[in-house]
């Protein structure tokens, strides 16, 4: 089965190696996977929670989309967009916030961090916190829940977050389903082995502390001029040092070969000065970044190019936000009055739709199968281990139609025609 998984970048700042190793490129290799359809969304709502700096914005949100190009993100293959290109989202915030327990946000970790150090410092609680937040949980659940992502890769510091986001979805489930998962429970991806660059004091690389080598910024100069300052000993020229002992070593293995790493070792244990070592790391980064550097510094030419490509994402992206919002509004209530009305007059005169019914065998695996309005079997499906995935393949049938018919694990009942399956699909998105 094909799994979602959706990535948040966050727009504040401009990034720099270590994010470049321990996120973006893993990230993108990961996209190019035949068993996943990626989303890629620049987190541009989130940022005016830290930031009300409008230049600061609108610079970092440009610099990161192209950044992210100029990566290898591959707009076809993907979906990338803005967050606030999708209209859909604010108002899912609000579905989801109206059922959300105060209880909740009030034990979010940034909140609770927040209102901590105002304690400690003999201040008001609340001090400084702003709704957006107090609330940042839900608009980052909403954004996972509008495309029913399967998989969010994030720090651990996120977990909790992702956590969150299932007891939202649990609840709008029980309140609004019907029976139906209309969102799936996505589940947090955490990678145990991520490579945490160092920075030129030997601690993690961050901004936090004022360590960092540029990824894109200030040029191959600015990348030179970082290495430069990377902490090492007093050993000279010819005496023997140890690779363990400098971020040099770790800096270089994430760009290197098994050979060339290995090799690089070897000179700095037979005594190669440091500078050597320094202008080697600079020349092994640049042999990745430098083509990488000269897309970068073309999209930030052409802004109205990135444009477009946002513009185009967007569009993929509202095309399954639009009916499935629609949808939720339907299931919280929020109905044209017209339809309500022939709902309630002119339901019984219709014949009944087709229907699925999920239940479980002696064999203590999960099934659906898809009836006609006559009880004719129209599919039936293979058995699963959790309940849950034969409701998230409901749900997916229901919304997707014929296009998941092609990938959905079922067969066609005896003597039914794959057009009458979809058509049966289709009256149920209707009736719906």
């Amino acid at each position: 089965m094909t799994q979602r998984v959706l990535t948040g970048i966050t727009t504040t700042g401009t990034p720099h190696l270590g994010n470049y190793v321990g996120a973006i490129r893993p990230a993108i290799a990961a996209s190019r996977r035949p068993d996943t359809e990626s989303f890629f969304f620049l987190a541009d709502y989130h940022a005016l929670i830290k930031c009300d700096d409008p230049a600061r914005v609108e610079r970092s949100r440009m610099a990161l989309a192209a950044t992210w190009l100029a990566a290898g993100l591959d707009p076809e293959r993907v979906v990338f967009y803005r967050q606030s290109d999708i209209v859909e989202i604010p108002e899912l915030t609000w579905l989801l916030t109206c059922i959300t327990a105060k209880g909740l946000m009030n034990r979010a970790h940034a909140y609770k961090a927040a209102t901590d150090q105002n304690q400690a410092a003999g201040e008001d609680p609340d001090l400084g916190v702003s709704m957006g937040l107090y609330s940042y949980p839900v608009l980052m659940a909403a954004d996972i829940l509008m495309f029913n992502a399967h998989q969010v890769p994030v720090g651990r510091d996120q977990v909790q977050h992702i956590e969150m986001t299932r007891d939202i979805a649990q609840r709008f489930n029980h309140l609004f389903g019907g029976g139906e998962e209309l969102f799936v429970l996505p589940e947090a991806v955490v990678d145990a082995n991520i490579e945490l660059l160092p920075g030129l004091d030997g601690r993690k690389m961050s901004k936090s502390y004022d360590n960092v080598v540029p990824l894109f910024e200030g040029g191959s100069r600015a990348l030179k001029d970082a290495v430069a300052r990377i902490v090492t000993d007093s050993r000279l020229p010819g005496e023997p040092k140890d690779p363990d002992s400098t971020a040099l070593s770790t800096l270089f293995d994430a760009f290197a070969s098994a050979d060339e790493a290995r090799a690089f070792r070897d000179d700095l244990r037979g005594g190669l000065a440091w500078g050597e070592a320094k202008q080697r790391l600079v020349e092994r980064i640049e042999t990745e970044i430098g083509p990488m550097r000269a897309r970068y510094d073309e999209l930030m030419a052409q802004p109205e190019r990135v444009e477009d490509i946002m513009q185009q994402g967007a569009a993929r992206a509202r095309a399954l936000a639009a009916p499935f919002l629609a949808r939720l509004r339907e299931a919280v209530g929020l109905r044209a009055f017209r339809r309500s009305s022939e709902r309630r007059e002119g339901q019984t005169d219709k014949q009944a739709p087709p229907q699925f019914k999920q239940y479980r065998e002696a064999d203590g695996r999960f099934y659906f199968k898809l009836t006609a309005a006559d009880g004719r079997l129209l599919l039936q499906s293979r058995g699963f281990e959790a309940g849950r995935e034969a409701g998230q393949w409901i749900g997916r049938l229901k919304r997707e139609g014929s296009t998941a018919l092609t990938e959905a694990p079922v067969e066609l009942g005896e003597s039914v025609a794959t057009s009458e399956v979809e058509a049966a699909l289709t009256a149920l998105a209707e009736a719906s």
